[in-house]
């Protein structure tokens, strides 16, 4: 439980009160060359920071396009051997060689077949998908703008608690600093008085003792 609340402890500065370094330039050049000095803070991050999201964990295919695109390789080429009806080079052609023309030219024929396939069904139905698809959009662009002026307004909100507990906490700290420096100067001055009674005492006694002699 200790080991919790050591783990939850938050140590907030003050920055809407303390100004000195906007007042005194030379004390933030201070500042600044002691905190060169200081090590550097530990990489370990906060308890609370939540973990990296690690994007298309799932899809492999897009994590390989995302590793590129990070990495500024270019996009490969395109295969254009998949549409092109290479014939045997060997002359004369074997059996073997003719074959695997005759195999790679009906793959082609199905190839183009199955796109004029596709290009019926997108005729048909892909006008409406596609404003399904930018329907859906627009709702979660939205819902994401929403979101992110809620996360601002959190923050302002945040900000501005912020500044008002720190305002209070400044006038609370005011007050205790002018009532210690009364204290100190009423302490000050009885040690003041204290120390001339204690030499009115003595020139007393001197004079006592004087008087008292014979």
């Amino acid at each position: 439980m200790a080991e919790l609340q050591r783990q939850t402890e938050i140590f907030d500065s003050l920055p809407y009160y303390d100004d000195d370094l906007q007042k005194y330039p030379s004390l933030k050049e201070r500042v600044e060359q002691e905190l060169a000095r200081q090590p550097k803070p530990p990489s370990t991050v906060h308890p609370r920071v939540p973990p990296p999201y690690e994007l298309f964990a799932k899809n492999p295919l897009l994590r390989a396009e995302l590793e590129r695109v990070e990495s500024h390789q270019p996009f490969p080429s395109l295969d254009t051997l998949r549409y092109q009806l290479p014939a045997p080079t060997s002359t004369p052609a074997t059996d073997e060689e003719w074959r695997d023309a005759l195999q790679n030219a009906r793959a082609q024929l199905e190839h183009q077949r199955i796109r004029q396939t596709n290009l019926t069904l997108l005729q048909t139905y892909g006008p409406n998908a596609w404003r399904i698809h930018n329907y859906l959009l627009e709702a979660m662009a939205k819902q994401t703008e929403k979101t992110l002026e809620d996360l601002k307004q959190l923050t302002v909100e945040i900000n501005r608690d912020r500044k008002n507990t720190q305002d209070k906490f400044g006038k609370q700290l005011n007050t205790l600093e002018t009532r210690w420096t009364e204290l100190i100067s009423s302490v000050l001055q009885i040690e003041m008085a204290n120390v001339a009674l204690d030499a009115e005492v003595e020139r007393i006694n001197k004079k006592e003792a004087e008087l008292s002699e014979p």
